[in-house]
């Protein structure tokens, strides 16, 4: 297959790339920004071309029903984390927490960092996946040191050396399942094409796939941050600018959630290979119920929400590790519901943090009082995120108690439990933030909550409808999860 300029899977590709170079040349700040937020909505537009055009599989890329969905939702929290990032990012220079060299380096890196991400969502190779991944990985590591304080550096230090161990164990797993594919299709890049894999990964020693999945599981899990391989995102939603933490938890945990899926198709279609499910729904639940007690015990407001996003994590895990048309189905509409309202509540939380000058639980308090547009935004983000109804976390969350409740009863016990802790907890700290008198000297909000709403607009319409034509578009991944 050839690949044209003007083919959108090529475009999600070259204009992040080309935007990542053109921004490491400009020097001021106002411009680099628009072009940031240009080249952002351009690769949404071509994200949005892969639904009227579907490209056959290439050598090195390829879309199915599955990598779009990923795709899409990455281009948009990519583009509306951008018209964040612009106002976020004017208020650090300002405050002199940001220079204009440290401006130009961030705003290159996350061009360059969007590229990693759509790389690996759309890579035809699961060694290409593996570099893409990486890719991703590094950028966002220099990014959150972008501060250069002490707290800051330590967070992208932990962050490298344990994104560093989990991608090394991810790249061992990939090399086992090439050794077990080189004898059934031969060497070279042929044993890693993922169409040629799928199609006969029943000809493969099971053994040999057992191992790779849990070094997968393990490796790409640390990405996705499940409990135990977790450590390194508190640390990097704390100290990190919060449009970072944004994409953090709305972006870069789905790609690597969106690897380990496609490892659990593999297994799935292997008929003597352990059953990925069981291995998935424990770390899963665990994670879930690891995060909900944690989060009575957070004392910083990116910290908490941080430890929200592994809870989240764990429950979409578990969902796929279930398994099953329903199951999965609950799965997607929880992964872009949570990416949608998650990131959503990181652009309140940067702004929360701007007005008032610290990320302190206990010093935030009154912001319906006094931001009103700011405080009833996260209001709805808490409520949107902790389940509550008619949002869409609450259909998805919904779906999957009532799934899992059918098949397996004590664990839908467990997971109800799970829920309910950090329903909780969500709610008890949102009492102090949002209402009650305000804290004195507090700035005014000089920014936009156009996307903040924007997202939770979404989510909102996903607890009350759903267009007919993305239910079965949804059922059709799901059906392709197995």
């Amino acid at each position: 297959m050839t690949y044209d300029l003007a083919d959108p899977l090529l475009l999600v590709l070259l204009v992040p790339v080309c935007a990542a170079g053109l921004l490491a040349l400009i020097p001021g700040y106002r411009v680099s920004a628009r072009v940031n937020v240009a080249a952002s909505f351009a690769t949404l537009l071509a994200a949005l071309g892969l639904l009227a055009e579907r490209p056959e599989a290439g050598r090195f890329l390829f879309v199915d029903d599955l990598s779009i969905v990923f795709i899409l939702l990455n281009s948009l929290v990519g583009f509306t984390t951008s018209l964040f990032s612009a106002g976020y990012i004017a208020h650090e220079l300002d405050k002199g927490r940001l220079t204009p060299r440290h401006l130009r380096f961030y705003h290159a890196m996350y061009q360059f960092m969007m590229f990693g991400m759509n790389l690996a969502l759309i890579s035809s190779s699961i060694g290409l996946m593996w570099v893409a991944v990486e890719i991703a990985t590094l950028t966002t590591v220099l990014m959150v040191g972008i501060y250069r304080t002490h707290e800051a550096l330590e967070a992208a230090w932990k962050y490298f050396i344990l994104g560093s161990v989990g991608i090394a164990l991810a790249l061992f797993g990939t090399i086992l399942v090439y050794m077990a594919a080189r004898p059934v299709i031969g060497e070279g890049h042929d044993a890693m094409a993922w169409p040629l894999l799928i199609g006969r990964v029943a000809e493969f020693d099971p053994a040999l796939l057992n191992v790779a999945f849990i070094f997968l599981l393990l490796g790409y899990g640390t990405k996705v941050g499940l409990a135990p391989v977790h450590a390194w995102l508190p640390d990097a939603h704390a100290e990190g600018p919060t449009p970072i933490s944004a994409v953090l938890s709305g972006l870069l945990l789905n790609v690597a959630l969106y690897a380990l899926l496609r490892f659990k198709m593999l297994m799935a279609a292997s008929p003597g290979a352990l059953a990925p499910g069981p291995l998935m729904v424990t770390m899963g639940l665990g994670s879930l119920i690891f995060a909900a007690f944690m989060l009575y015990r957070r004392r910083d407001i990116k910290r908490m929400f941080a430890y929200s996003s592994i809870e989240h994590m764990g429950i979409i895990v578990f969902a796929f590790g279930m398994g099953g048309a329903l199951a999965n189905f609950a799965g997607l509409l929880h992964m872009v519901a949570h990416s949608l309202t998650k990131s959503a509540i990181f652009f309140a939380v940067g702004h929360v943090a701007q007005v008032t000058g610290t990320q302190k639980i206990a010093e935030i308090r009154g912001l319906t009082t006094s931001h009103p547009r700011l405080g009833w935004g996260l209001v709805l983000g808490v409520v949107a995120i902790a389940g509550l109804p008619p949002l869409g976390i609450f259909m998805s969350e919904f779906l999957l108690v009532t799934s899992t409740f059918s098949r397996a009863p004590l664990l839908a016990l467990l997971l109800a439990a799970g829920l309910l802790l950090a329903l909780g907890a969500l709610l008890w700290r949102l009492g102090g933030l949002a209402f009650g008198p305000p804290a004195p000297g507090l700035a005014p909000l000089g920014a936009s909550c156009l996307p903040m709403y924007a997202h939770l607009g979404l989510v909102a319409m996903a607890g009350l409808y759903l267009p007919p034509p993305l239910v079965r578009w949804f059922q059709s991944v799901a059906a392709l999860l197995g």
